[in-house]
């Protein structure tokens, strides 16, 4: 292990998702939800991680699945803010108080009640 090379962290600080890569994240966000009111939460307990699960449960604003993963408001926003926005939005996002992942989700919520 003397020479074991570095691992860099630099090409995550540089990424900027694009208005179409969040246009993609609703897309599958809104689906996921709806398909937890349509099926309820048990098919999907096992088949998404713990964080996937915790997303959608915000968006739907169901606020006893967000307590059984242990999760809050903060945590799902700070962490969606990074798929957002990349590392460097997303520490803008966090300073001016998660105004545009705010925005985000409650765009995704009116897609949502629309059915899609």
């Amino acid at each position: 292990m003397a020479d074991a090379e570095r691992i860099s962290w630099d090409h995550l600080e540089t990424r900027q998702p694009t208005d179409a890569d969040r246009a993609a994240l609703r897309t599958a966000l809104v689906a996921r939800a709806l398909e937890v009111k349509q099926h309820g939460w048990d098919p999907y307990r096992d088949a998404w991680t713990s964080g996937e699960l915790a997303d959608v449960a915000y968006l739907l604003q169901d606020t006893a699945m967000l307590e059984e993963l242990e999760e809050h408001e903060g945590s799902v926003l700070t962490r969606y803010a990074g798929n957002l926005y990349g590392f460097n939005g997303a520490r803008k996002d966090i300073a001016a108080g998660l105004v545009g992942t705010q925005e985000w989700f409650a765009a995704a919520r009116a897609a949502v009640a629309a059915g899609g």
